[in-house]
This record gives structure tokens, C-alpha cells and sequence, in this order.
């Protein structure tokens, strides 16, 4: 009989039977909703990982068992240790540069009025896609200074505090007063006298090529004492120019360096105005005149960013240009929480601003850091797009990378998918501690 309550009689309680019938209903029902999911996950994600481990046991055909023979040729393969070489120095260098950056940015940002700014513009990179930002890098670290930004800078830097390039691939005719002196300079082929103006024509020059300061050439009057000259351009666009006379259309060689030399001794030297005229002293009467090879150098190019012994580290900036962004945001929302009572009371204790970053701040932010490094050490584990897209044909076995060695390996004419299977189980292999260690950290967090 059902007990009796205050408010009436108690509801009795449902039969045993019924209870296992709602509670199988529910697992059914929870069953039917995830079954979507893990097909899907079983389809994308086990299956695949399943047939690259089988496949991976197998030759190129996929006819033959080759055992362990792929793996073996992982680590004998000098184009692969090259890939693998590469991964380990982007697993080091990309995670803790982007984390550090993100740290002192989300840092710093919180002391300016306009830090808010400052964030939308180092987060706005995420916004774009590995592809775009692989051609805007391969565009900013192209050679050619007038086309690539990182070497217009590089340049620009170098030539203010060096004198920049004459003029590469100048020379004279046979017809005109000057002739080679060895070493890339030229000399004049009679010694000067003072009061009879020289004359040094030079041809193979562009006209684009010339300082854009550069004043049409002005022939030199005779001075009593002194040397004087013009140093120009001996040609005229569209012809009709003579040689060995200054015409109109000539422009003066600005900057052109010239040495009066006497038994070997420079005696005095100078250089040529916008207009090509220049003044030596009477010391140089009866010497002959020399242009120096620094006069005919190539002009300083920058760096070849693209090149073997930089293209890891240039790509690498181009991530970290690109993931700094993401540390900052993530490192900043974990800032908003420190207990500002802490860093107070340990500015009243005397410690400065640096103690109280390095004992009190980063201890606090730790595990929002590891979050950051470890989601980026997985990221950069499977970098593909940024080295695939920047790193030109003649480098891109130096900066090489095993997401990459995995394409080439597994696609085109002489694909390989037996090796590329095995790349894939390193790959794997060397995601699953990163992810563990990943798993481990979360699951401590939310015991606490």
C-alpha cells in the first residue's frame, strides 16, 4: 500500500523493469546522435590512420612486403634527416618565439591607452590564410630590392652608412682616351697637363640606370694650375651623338671617383659633380688618371633571404608574423584574471617591475603559456602551405619538412606511397606525446 503524505498519497515507485527499459532508451537515444560523429570520425580519421600503418609495410607498387624498409630509408635518406632536422628546429624555434612575443605584446599592451589597436593589428594576420601569407613573404623576401620589401629596407640601411653602387658594366671605346688598367679599373692612356680640360667618356651604362640626380654633362673649361674635366655618359638615346664630344643629351657620371696617379702613388684624387665636371689639384699635373674598379662594382643587393642558409629562418618569421597574434590574444585573456592584489603587494615589497614580470606574472600566466606552446608545437608539427608556397625550387630541399617530404613522396610521377605512408606514421608518432602531454594538463585543470 503507498505511503501517505502530507500533500496525499505518494506516487509508487516504477517497477525495476521500467527503469532498465528508460535508462536503455536513453543510450539509445544518446547512441543515435553520436553515431553521425563517430562514422565520420571513423571514416576521416581511423580508417586513414589504419591503411598509411598497413601501407606503410609495403613497396612502392603496394605488391610486395618490404617490412621495415621504409622506415629504414626515413633515417638514411638525406633529403628526409634534412626534413626531419628542419621539423625539430620549427618545433624549437617557431612555439617559443611566437609564445615570447605574445607574452611581452599582452604585457606591454595592458600599459598604453591604445593597446586595444595595437591588438587588432598583430591578431589581424590570422585573418589570412597560409596560401595569402606564403605570397606575400615570397614577395617580401624577393631579391630584386626594387621588388621586395625586406631587401629595399636591407639596401636602403646598408647604402646610408656605405657608398652605394657605381656604375656595374660601365666601360670605354676603343676610340676614347681611356684604357683597362687591370683589376677592373680603367686609366687614361696619356698622362694630364694642367689648363688642357680631360675628357673620360664611358659607355655601357642604361639610361634608367642612372642616378636620378644626374645633370646633363657640361664640358670643362681650362683652368690655370688645376685639372679640369668632364667624366660623362658618351652616348644619346635614339643616336646621332659623336665620340669623345659632349653632346646636349649626355648626362654628367655623378659620384664617379677619379685617382691622379704618379709612379704608382695616388698624388690626388676626387669625384665627378652632378654635371660630370671635376677639379684636381696642380700636384696632378703629368700624372695619368685612374678610375677605380669601385667605380664598376655590382650594387649591393641585400640578402638572399630565399637562399640554403636562410630559408628555414626566413619562413620561420613569416609564422611567427602570423601565430604571434594568437599567443597574445590567448596570453592577454589569461592576464585579465591575475589577481591584481599580487603584483600590488609585491611593488609595496620593493620588487621592481622586472622581478614582478619574472616571479609573479609568468608564474601565474604558466599554464596559459603551455596551452599557447602546445597548441603551437602541434601546429608547426604539420607546417606544410608556408614552406610549400615560400621556398623557392633551387632551395626547397633546404627547407624541407616531413608534411612536405610526405606530398612529394605521395604524389606525382614517381610517387612512393609506401615511404609516404611512413612518413605519415612518423608524423603521427611524433603528434601523439605533444597531444598526450596536451590531454594529461587538461584533465588537471579540471580537477581543479
Amino acid at each position: 500500500m503507498p505511503a501517505v503524505t502530507a500533500g496525499g498519497p505518494a506516487r509508487p515507485a516504477p517497477p525495476a523493469r521500467q527503469r532498465k527499459s528508460v535508462t536503455g532508451t536513453r543510450k539509445l537515444v544518446a547512441a543515435g546522435f553520436l553515431l553521425p560523429a563517430l562514422v565520420l570520425l571513423g571514416a576521416l580519421v581511423v580508417y586513414p590512420i589504419g591503411y598509411s600503418l598497413y601501407r606503410s609495410f609495403f613497396d612502392q607498387s603496394g605488391a610486395g612486403f618490404a617490412g621495415l624498409d621504409n622506415y629504414v630509408e626515413i633515417f638514411t635518406d638525406d633529403t628526409i634527416l634534412t626534413a626531419v632536422k628542419n621539423n625539430a628546429i620549427w618545433v624549437v624555434v617557431a612555439p617559443t618565439v611566437s609564445t615570447a612575443l605574445g607574452l611581452i605584446f599582452a604585457v606591454l599592451t595592458e600599459r598604453v591607452r591604445w593597446g586595444t589597436a595595437f591588438k587588432l593589428i598583430v591578431f589581424m594576420p590570422m585573418a589570412i590564410s597560409m596560401l595569402a601569407a606564403g605570397i606575400i613573404f615570397r614577395l617580401v623576401y624577393e631579391q630584386d630590392p626594387e621588388r621586395g620589401v625586406a631587401n629595399a629596407v636591407w639596401v636602403g640601411v646598408h647604402d646610408t652608412f656605405e657608398e652605394s653602387a657605381g656604375y656595374p658594366r660601365a666601360r670605354p671605346l676603343p676610340v676614347h682616351p681611356l684604357e683597362a688598367a687591370g683589376g677592373g679599373a680603367f686609366v687614361t692612356k696619356e698622362p694630364v697637363s694642367a689648363g688642357t680640360p680631360v675628357q673620360l667618356p664611358l659607355v655601357g651604362v642604361a639610361p634608367a640606370k642612372m642616378p636620378s640626380d644626374a645633370e646633363p654633362a657640361k664640358a670643362a673649361e681650362p683652368g690655370d694650375g688645376e685639372i679640369h674635366g668632364t667624366a660623362w655618359l658618351d652616348f644619346t638615346r635614339g643616336g646621332g651623338g659623336r665620340p669623345n664630344v659632349v653632346d646636349t643629351q649626355e648626362l654628367g657620371l655623378k659620384g664617379l671617383k677619379i685617382e691622379a696617379v704618379k709612379d704608382g702613388k695616388v698624388v690626388a684624387d676626387t669625384r665627378a659633380a652632378a654635371d660630370g665636371t671635376f677639379t684636381l689639384p696642380a700636384s696632378a699635373d703629368g700624372a695619368l688618371l685612374r678610375l677605380p674598379a669601385d667605380n664598376f662594382r655590382e650594387p649591393y643587393n641585400g640578402v638572399d633571404w630565399l637562399g640554403p642558409s636562410l630559408v628555414t629562418p626566413a619562413i620561420i618569421g613569416s609564422y611567427v608574423w602570423m601565430w604571434a597574434g594568437f599567443a597574445m590574444v590567448l596570453i592577454a585573456a589569461g592576464l585579465a584574471s591575475v589577481p591584481r592584489e599580487l603584483l600590488e603587494a609585491a611593488r609595496v615589497d620593493g620588487a621592481n617591475e622586472w622581478q614582478v614580470f619574472r616571479r609573479i606574472t609568468v608564474p601565474l600566466l604558466a599554464p596559459v603559456l603551455a596551452v599557447v606552446l602546445v597548441t603551437l608545437m602541434i601546429n608547426v608539427l604539420k607546417i606544410f602551405d608556408l614552406v610549400f608556397i615560400i621556398a623557392p625550387g633551387s632551395s626547397q630541399d633546404d627547407a624541407n619538412v616531413l608534411a612536405l617530404q610526405l606530398y612529394r613522396s605521395s604524389f606525382g610521377t614517381d610517387a612512393d606511397l609506401g615511404l609516404g605512408s611512413a612518413i605519415a606514421v612518423l608524423l603521427l608518432l611524433l603528434v601523439l606525446p605533444v597531444m598526450f602531454f596536451n590531454v594529461r594538463r587538461m584533465r588537471r585543470e579540471t580537477r581543479r
